[in-house]
Order: C-alpha cells, then structure tokens, then sequence
C-alpha cells in the first residue's frame, strides 16, 4: 500500500493536469457550495491539496491519491464484514486498483473519486450497523450525504440501501428501526447546502444534471458501447469474474446497492451516451464481487484470476509511460494529444495576441478556457457560450469585452460560435496549433471588437455545422 501511494503520489507530481482538473482548479479558487457543473466537494479537496502541497498538479491531485488508499482499505473491509474471508477481501482490494479506471485514472482531481470513497464508505457503516451499534446509521447517513455533495449518482445510494435491507429479514427489521431513517435525516441535512445554492442560482446544476434524464430518441448503440467500455475499464479479466457474481449473485447485498444506478445506466444508454467515468462509484462493490466469484476457481478461470491483476498494471504502466515520454512527431493522431504541447502553446497564443492587439482571449470551450488560465499570460482567457459557468469569477479576472479580444475555436467542433452576431468586428488571423507530428490540435482565431450583445451576461449564440 505504501509503494503503491508513494507512485501514484510522484505520477500525480510528474503528469500535465488535464483540462477537467484545470477547470474544477478554477472552482477552487472560489469555494462555495455549489458550481455550475457539480456539487462542490472536488473544489474543496482541490483548495485543501493546494494550501498542503501548493497550487501544483501534485497539490490539486493530494486529496484524490491519498482517497484512493482510503478507498481500497475499505473495500477489503467491506469485503470481511460480508463474511467473504480475508483471501477475497485482499483480492478485492488489490483488484479495485487494477481496475483500468482506478488504476489508471483514480487519482485524477475530478468529482469520481470523492463519490466512490464515500459511496463505499456509506456502505461499509451500514453494514457495521447491521452487525452492532444502530448509531453506525449515522455515520453512513454522513457519508451518503458527502457522497451527494460529490456528485448526483449518489442519490441512488437511498434506493440501492432500501432495496438491499427489503430483500433481507435483517434488513427488514432494521427498517423498523429510527436508524435508517435517521440517517437518511442526516444525508438529506448535509446534502441540503447545495440545493439552497441551486435554488438561489436558478436551479442551474440540476438542469444542468438531471436534464440529462431526458429522452429525446432511441439509440441502443450507446448501450453496446458502455458494455464495451466497462469490460475494457474494468479490466477485461475482472469484468468476466463480474459477470460470473452477477449470474451467482455473490456479495448480493453489493449488488443490490448497485442495481438501481445500474439500472439508470442502462436505460439512459437507450438514448444517450454514458461517459465511461459514470459508473466508478461502483467499481468497489464490483471488485469486491468479482474476487468473489475468482474464489475456488480452476483451470483456466484459476489462470486467468492469476493474470487480471498483471493486465491491470500491465496496462497502466505503458498509458503512464506514453504520457510521461517525451512528445514525438507521430504520423498518426497521438491518443493523449489532450495533454501534449500546452507550454509552447501558450507561447503561441500570447504572440499572436499581442499582434492582434488584444486585451483578452476568447474561447468556445470551457475546457480550453480552463487550460489557458495556467498560462503565463496574465490576460483574462474567458469562455464566450456558457457565461453561468463562469459565475465564480471576480471582476479582475473577467474579459473586458468593450475592448478587442483573440477567439479562439477548435477547428472541429461540432458547434460554431456565432461571433458575428456578437461583435461588430470579427476578423480571421492565422491558425494556432498544438501538438506535433501530422495531426496536431488545431484551432481557427479571430478578432473581434465592438460587442452588440452582453456576452459577460448572456454569452454568444451557437451555430450547428
């Protein structure tokens, strides 16, 4: 556990932030209890890791890589408290990092890891509760709580818990205590702070979030490819031992308090695309249940339980070797190119600034805003489309959009901004690229000068290709 912390903590060091984590850095700058995107807890562990381990990428990362320990600690409990043995429990634990998500991307500073850490942890006090003190509700009434002020998946904690304690005569007679429900109290009462914040900003992350719930077509493609994603994700290995506890229904109580996000999973898969990321709130149970079913096995499933683990760290050791190698002209598009050539092109995007004469830079994506704000630079770099985004920043960071600014666009995106309805002038400068090789990154710029619209407030119009 100590050598496998010490890694992640000198990769969290060496590794370029991606854009994500440039953006919820930016939250941290202005804690508070609600953002456009999420709940807050991501930009609070951000600002406690860069007052620690100062505004770095290994301060944004502190909190996530040492929550990543935590998490595996208990997962291997949680797996004892099942009566699974100490073998599955050790199994489980070693299997969750080798997870291609966790191994690989666990410790980025994004809103998952928080989820899963108390996700887990709320299930592992219900389980202390189910085998002693009632007053363990509490304590995973406090972690759901935190798991929702993480990130929305976690509301589907209540039905899986629910779900879970209605399948057992156990579970039945805790019901019939206060214990749940004042837990429940108390999740909703720790939860509370950020639907106050929604409310007094029109309700903009759960329109945001829960919009998302919206069915506006059937495409059952995107159920293939989350199946695809998961088993790659996963682990291909550990995804079979998966599906073998699903059919046997081991460590069932996990799999009850999974199902109802699961279940939301699938159904949102019927009409829109569900980012592989989504479901790591239950990559511990899933481990847990995949070590389950690896125990006692023989052959050529004994073999295969033998190798999940070396493909997990297999597999991580060449993603993080290709991110930390130097940068090559490749004849081909480089699969990390989202991370390569941002020194130079800040450079780049200052130069050209300056000869455009002007005061701030433009961009049509969040992300790319996020990214130029750890320029050098000290110009303003705003997004021009979703101001509400943007709510937290401070007049001396805002784009004075009464004088001209460079706008930035990704030569591909699938929108356009509509720069001629927002500005008087807008006139083409040459291209800025990122990245070597044949395929860089390339983005179109502009000029613009004499705003007609308030984009500080409104923002500009999208264009559809």
């Amino acid at each position: 556990m100590a050598v496998t912390l010490a890694v992640r903590l000198g990769l969290a060091a060496a590794m370029p932030l991606v854009d994500d984590e440039a953006y919820y850095r930016l939250w941290s700058l202005r804690p508070d209890f609600g953002y456009f995107d999420h709940p807050p807890m991501i930009a609070w562990w951000i600002w406690a890791g860069r007052h620690i381990a100062g505004d770095n990428p290994l301060g944004i990362r502190l909190l996530p890589v040492l929550s990543l320990s935590l998490t595996t600690l208990v997962t291997f409990d949680i797996a004892r408290l099942l009566d699974l043995g100490e073998r599955v429990a050790l199994r489980a634990a070693i299997w969750l990092n080798a997870t291609l998500l966790v191994g690989v991307a666990g410790f980025l500073a994004v809103p998952d890891p928080p989820n899963a850490l108390f996700w887990a942890l709320a299930i592992w006090c219900a389980l202390k509760a189910m085998r002693g003190p009632g007053a363990w509700w509490l304590a995973a009434g406090l972690a759901a709580g935190l798991a929702c002020l993480s990130k929305y998946s976690a509301l589907f904690l209540a039905p899986g818990m629910v779900l879970w304690l209605a399948l057992s005569p156990q579970g039945r007679r805790a019901l019939r205590t206060p214990w749940p429900w004042l837990a429940a109290v108390i999740a909703v009462a720790v939860y509370a702070p950020n639907v106050a914040w929604n409310a007094g900003h029109g309700w903009v992350t759960f329109d945001k979030q829960f919009g998302r719930a919206r069915v506006e077509g059937f495409t059952p493609q995107f159920l293939l490819k989350l199946a695809f994603d998961q088993a790659l994700l996963l682990n291909p290995l550990i995804a079979l031992f998966v599906v073998l506890a699903v059919r046997r229904r081991l460590a069932w109580p996990l799999l009850a308090v999974s199902a109802p996000f699961a279940l939301y999973l699938g159904f949102h898969a019927l009409h829109d695309e569900v980012q592989g990321q989504w479901p790591a709130p239950l990559y511990p149970s899933l481990a847990i249940c995949a070590a389950a079913a690896a125990e006692g096995a023989t052959g050529w499933l004994a073999r295969l339980r033998t190798a999940a683990p070396a493909l997990g760290w297999i597999a991580g050791a060449v993603a993080f070797g290709w991110v930390l190698a130097p940068e090559q002209a490749l004849p081909f598009r480089d699969p990390v190119l989202p991370l390569r050539g941002w020194p130079a092109f800040y450079g780049e995007a200052q130069r050209e600034r300056l000869a455009a004469g002007a005061a701030w830079v433009g961009t049509t994506d969040y992300s790319l805003a996020a990214m130029l704000s750890l320029s050098p630079d000290k110009a303003p770099a705003t997004e021009v489309i979703e101001r509400p985004r943007f709510v937290f920043e401070t007049p001396d960071e805002r784009a004075d959009f009464t004088r001209p600014g460079l706008v930035l666009e990704p030569r591909k995106a699938t929108d356009l901004v509509d720069l001629a309805h927002c500005f008087a002038s807008v006139t083409p400068q040459p291209a800025l690229s990122r990245g070597l090789g044949s395929h860089p990154a390339v983005y179109e710029a502009f000029r613009v000068a004499g705003p007609l619209v308030d984009v500080e407030r409104d923002g500009c119009p999208l264009a559809k290709r």
